[in-house]
């Protein structure tokens, strides 16, 4: 993780550079360059690493819910000087009266006959003439004053079944959210590539059309001095007319194609939209240098493929899930210590300095809610595994399609190649007799649309083929190859 994050920064750092010359002769980026830029600087891929940082934390999170949690409390608390009144005891300094001790004695004599004076003196604690004395005293009182207390809590997580669970649980959300960013990557890679190839595409297409627009505006520049020696006629003129004004609005539409996809291109590579890009790559080049066929040979395994590998990821997760309903039979344990420092304290003080104990925590009795929750988890890892079971067998169906693609592309590629050059033929063809009076402007314009239709069809198999071969590549998982 630390290596892919130093990576990631030395091409930011790169891209930072590369702008900044671009300030002056704008952004050159040949396709790998560009692919890239886009992981470095692509906001999305942004988003989704700092999803990868937060499953990180959470994966602390969950591991420290079992470590010891340490708080501390400062509580200040005021009763407003209120006086607590008890009925026994008496201060220090209180007397018996005679008149008390008088009225006791009398009323012990009259409730029991047979006791004389002396045995009044000769009592044991607690007696009735003892209960008559502390009737006659006055209630005792203390003085509640403001208190200050400070506490330091400590409490520990001893054995839990859920909690071993639960980190295992987090830790397979991490791996989801690695692979998550890892079929991002895929995804803007995907996209790059198809930007660049459409932009190369339609410039190609561009240079085509310029070129063959020059081409019959010469002719067309011919045609009317031959009109006006009369070695023409006018719907000729008009023929070609027509022609030059039809390809001039496809030159106009094709330009407005060009920035748009230009502008699809700066998205994807997350720069701002009036940024000046070279694409410093040709698409012979690029084509020749793809070698599509190759991948015709390739075995594909299922486990390699990311959306494969999410899913069984999460087949786990909903395994892990089911553990922790399972988990909900078992006890939970935990113990707990805490001290208490009294800054300032009441006379009247029942709270000890030090306390600690531990707590068990086991389930007996849910009227089948417990059963019911694990029965339900169980049946979602099950729908969850037979998912990714699905998903493989739609994985191998998709390779064998994406293979005929492929081949069926690179078949009508090589067909497509052939008819331009039989197009350009031909073209050229009927120019050079029109010139010499032997083919009518009828055929020059009908075999000229013949030529743009095949370019057309020539540039638009290239584009198949790259879109066969990288959607075959992201299905292998190939595309880091890039």
């Amino acid at each position: 993780m630390r290596k892919r994050v130093i990576s990631i920064l030395a091409t930011t750092m790169m891209g930072v550079s590369v702008m900044s010359q671009g300030e002056e002769s704008g952004l050159s980026l040949d396709l790998k360059g560009a692919v890239e830029y886009a992981i470095a600087n692509n906001k999305n891929l942004m988003n989704a690493r700092q999803e990868l940082v937060k499953s990180d934390k959470s994966v602390w999170e969950a591991i420290s819910q079992g470590l010891p949690q340490v708080d501390a409390v400062l509580d200040y608390m005021t009763y407003f000087n209120y006086e607590l009144q008890f009925e026994f005891g008496v201060t220090e300094d209180f007397e018996f009266t005679q008149e008390m001790i008088n009225d006791a004695a009398t009323r012990t004599l009259s409730e029991f006959p047979g006791v004389t004076a002396q045995d009044l003196y000769n009592h044991s604690a607690g007696n009735y003439y003892d209960g008559v004395l502390q009737s006659n005293m006055p209630p005792a009182t203390i003085q509640m004053s403001d208190q200050l207390t400070a506490k330091l809590q400590v409490a520990q997580l001893i054995f839990s079944g859920q909690y071993i669970v639960g980190i295992q649980t987090a830790r397979l959300a991490k791996i989801i959210s690695r692979q998550s960013l890892e079929n991002s990557e895929a995804n803007t890679k995907e996209s790059v590539v198809n930007a660049y190839y459409l932009v190369l595409i339609t410039e190609s297409s561009l240079d085509m059309v310029r070129q063959n627009l020059d081409n019959l505006e010469l002719i067309l520049g011919q045609t009317k001095k031959m009109y006006e020696t009369g070695m023409a006629e006018a719907i000729d003129v008009d023929q070609f007319r027509i022609t030059v004004n039809q390809l001039e609005n496809s030159m106009k539409s094709l330009e407005r194609n060009l920035e748009l996809n230009y502008n699809m291109l700066r998205f994807t590579l997350g720069i701002p939209a009036g940024t000046d890009i070279n694409l410093s790559d040709d698409l012979d080049g690029l084509f020749e240098g793809m070698e599509p066929a190759g991948l015709l040979l390739e075995d594909f395994q299922k486990e390699s493929n990311i959306t494969y590998r999410i899913l069984s990821s999460q087949a786990e997760i909903s395994k892990k899930l089911w553990k922790i309903e399972e988990w909900n039979f078992g006890p939970t344990i935990s113990g707990f210590y805490n001290y208490n420092f009294k800054l300032r304290t009441t006379n009247f003080d029942m709270t000890p300095n030090h306390l600690a104990g531990f707590a068990v925590n086991m389930p007996i009795f849910s009227s089948g809610m417990r059963a019911a929750k694990t029965t339900q988890a169980r049946i979602d890892y099950e729908i969850a595994e037979r998912d990714a079971e699905i998903l493989g067998d739609r994985l191998e169906l998709q390779n064998r399609q994406m293979k005929y693609n492929l081949q069926s592309s690179l078949e009508n590629y090589y067909t497509q190649k052939e008819n331009v050059s039989v197009a350009r033929r031909v073209l050229d063809s009927y120019r050079m007799k029109y010139q010499q009076g032997m083919a009518s402007s009828m055929d020059v314009t009908q075999s000229n649309s013949n030529y743009l239709e095949a370019i057309s069809s020539y540039l638009q198999a290239i584009f198949e083929v790259m879109n066969a071969k990288i959607q075959l590549e992201k299905l292998m998982n190939n595309l880091s190859s890039l």
